[in-house]
C-alpha cells in the first residue's frame, strides 16, 4: 500500500467529504484506520482518510503538517 496527501482548501474538502460521505466511501479520521466515518481536526485544519480502487490509502487536508 502507498500513501498519498493531497492538500486542499477548505471549500474543496467540504465537497469532497460530502461526495465520500454521499457514495458510500468508507473513511476514516486516522492513519491506522480505526476511526471510522468521520474526520480529524489535528494540525489546525481537518483531514480524513480513505482507499483508492487499488487499495492506496488517499489522505486529504486542509492545513500542512508542521
Amino acid at each position: 500500500m502507498q500513501h498519498y496527501a493531497f492538500l486542499v482548501d477548505d471549500e474543496l474538502f467540504d465537497r469532497a467529504y460530502a461526495r465520500l460521505q454521499g457514495n458510500g466511501i468508507e473513511h476514516w479520521a486516522d492513519p491506522q484506520m480505526q476511526l471510522a466515518g468521520t474526520i480529524s481536526s489535528g494540525h489546525g485544519g481537518r483531514g480524513v482518510y480513505f482507499k483508492d480502487p487499488a487499495g492506496h490509502a488517499l489522505e486529504m487536508i486542509t492545513r500542512p503538517y508542521l
